[in-house]
């Protein structure tokens, strides 16, 4: 550990850079902890995951930019964060960073009282791209921290001295959230999203005393260190010095892919790798000497598709001076071309979606683009952009069918500039699929955005799933392993058998007084499981149409739609 700096009295862009590579490790560091604070027991508590991602995004941006002038490392970690958001606490954080490059715009260098500003700016960017801010959560933590960074500033204190007292008063702003936020306190956790928050400030702070962090969030061998901050003065590593200096980014899809193995085949073939995914689709995000290595590994598994390989040593510092907290049609030009080999249409579908089954029904539909995705796995704004893109359409839409992706699905808007975007916020699967029904690629646009919003009410969606924790929710006492029933994302029963709670589940959405039950079953759902619950719905009530997909995705043994 180095020397406190105490009296430091402006930050420049290399100490910036040094921040956002700190806080993404401190949270590395402290993700599954913070994925643990997840309220309900299913499987999918990614708040930790997800903001990690969107921070490891804006630091390895802001690493690329050689100048040291603040406001230009700012914009690109913003720039980078918006890129990589993943899930609403993603996104939030990614407006946060945006803010504050807005907040740090045109600067050489930032003393305490215009960074505590820049964060101010921050929170005030992030309850505008809200729609209903909830108190209690991340946007709360956020704005104490602002507001007692500025009164420290405002009274003389150092940047250290003002980021401590900002600190101290989120953790004290963080114990209440359970006070504010009912679902919070019955589970017994403080807000995930809040908690994520104050650790990457945490990283920002072991900068600012010295601390030394050993190994770098872009390289899972821990080879690197964060530099102290008395090495603030000496030159970063320019980019024409990279080891690795191929981005090559690409999906794998086969069957019973093994994604811890294909992570630990690959830890040592490069930098900033990333492996994530299910046994039916898994993402790879790498830097290296060799891209064919990589690709000719990963063919071995499965289908390759959307290969992307960059070569970062023709990015230059101009690009990096251009990136600004808002995108601009000048910077964004080149990644949002349409590509000219397709034929050019009017309306373009884009949906998220988990397991093969139920991609090929959404295709069937006449979806163009299927991005991978959903609990546990929440894709990137630019992945969504990425499909966008790949649509040579005036006009797409969105189908996020899952509600922590709505919010990085809405960013889209603001990267891709050369056709219209529409979100349509489906929730669930189902109500994906009601939307697609009531598409007509004939209409207008409007009529089609009225008419798919409103067929999102027309059908009831439910899953089964399994509990990874006790818990209780309500008056249902939840044990690790037992098997939950949710209706609209509200657990309404859990059981210690599938065919009880599955039966349970479709109860509670009244499923006798519909027309059509659609069932989904998932990649570990035993066929003569499936063929008991069916049989019991047609005995139950033959009047009611059943229909029965393979879903095939994971964690979910079943997803039900009513309507």
């Amino acid at each position: 550990m180095g020397p406190t700096t105490n009296t430091i009295s402006v930050i420049n862009g290399q100490l910036w850079k040094q921040m956002m590579v700190a806080g993404a490790k401190a949270l590395e560091l402290k993700k599954h902890d913070v994925d643990a604070l997840n309220v309900f027991p299913v499987p999918d508590g990614d708040t930790g995951t997800n903001m990690f991602l969107t921070i490891q995004s804006a630091a390895r941006d802001s690493e690329k930019v050689t100048s040291d002038v603040i406001s230009d490392v700012a914009a690109a970690a913003s720039m980078g964060s918006l890129m990589g958001a993943r899930g609403n606490s993603g996104v939030i954080l990614s407006q946060l960073l945006r803010g504050i490059a807005k907040g740090l715009e045109g600067l050489p260098t930032a003393n305490p009282l215009q960074v505590a500003q820049a964060l101010q700016v921050g929170v005030d960017t992030a309850y505008k791209a809200v729609m209903k801010p909830i108190e209690g959560t991340i946007l709360t933590v956020s704005k104490e921290t602002a507001k007692a960074a500025l009164n420290m500033a405002k009274g003389g204190g150092s940047l250290l001295e003002t980021l401590q007292e900002a600190h101290s008063k989120g953790m004290k702003c963080l114990a209440k959230t359970p006070d504010m936020l009912p679902v919070l306190k019955q589970a017994g956790v403080v807000d995930a999203g809040g908690q994520g928050f104050l650790i990457i400030l945490g990283g920002w702070i072991a900068v600012l005393s010295g601390e030394t962090i050993t190994s770098d969030i872009l390289s899972e061998s821990g080879k690197k260190k964060v530099p102290s901050v008395q090495e603030t003065q000496r030159e970063f590593m320019r980019i024409e010095n990279l080891d690795y200096p191929y981005c090559t980014e690409f999906l794998v899809k086969g069957t019973d892919l093994n994604v811890e193995r294909m992570q630990q085949d690959l830890k040592d073939s490069g930098d900033s790798l990333l492996v994530v995914g299910t046994p039916e689709v898994v993402k790879i995000h790498v830097h290296v000497k060799n891209p064919g290595k990589i690709l000719d590994y990963a063919i071995h598994w499965g289908s390759l598709h959307q290969v992307q390989v960059h070569n970062m040593l023709e990015q230059n510092e101009s690009m990096a001076h251009a990136m600004k907290a808002e995108p601009t049609e000048a910077v964004l030009e080149e990644t949002n071309t349409l590509s000219e080999t397709k034929p050019f249409k009017e309306f373009g579908l884009v949906a998220v979606v988990m397991g093969q089954g139920i991609a090929d029904v959404y295709k069937s539909l006449g979806v163009d683009e299927v991005v991978y995705g959903g609990q546990t796995m929440n894709p990137s704004t630019e992945d969504l952009a990425e499909a966008v893109r790949k649509i040579s359409a005036r006009h797409v839409y969105i189908l996020p069918n899952n509600g922590n992706i709505i919010m990085a699905a809405r960013q889209v808007r603001d990267i891709v500039l050369d056709c219209e975007v529409t979100v349509i916020p489906s929730k669930s699967i189902p109500q994906g699929i009601s939307a697609l029904l009531n598409f007509n690629a004939e209409g207008e646009v409007d009529a089609n955005v009225q008419n798919m919003e409103r067929a999102l009410g027309n059908v009831v969606s439910g899953e089964v799933t399994y509990a990874v924790r006790d818990s209780q929710f309500g008056t249902i006492n939840i044990l690790s392993g037992d098997i939950l029933g949710l209706v609209e994302d509200i657990i309404v029963t859990s059981g210690p058998t599938l065919l009880e709670v599955a039966q349970a589940t479709l109860e509670k959405m009244d499923w006798k007084t519909h027309d059509l039950v659609t069932i989904f079953s998932g990649e570990e759902t035993k066929p003569e499981e499936v063929e008991r619950l069916e049989n019991w719905l047609k005995e139950e009530n033959p009047n009611v149409e059943v229909e029965v997909h393979p879903g095939r995705q994971p964690l979910y043994y079943y997803i039900f739609g009513v309507e």
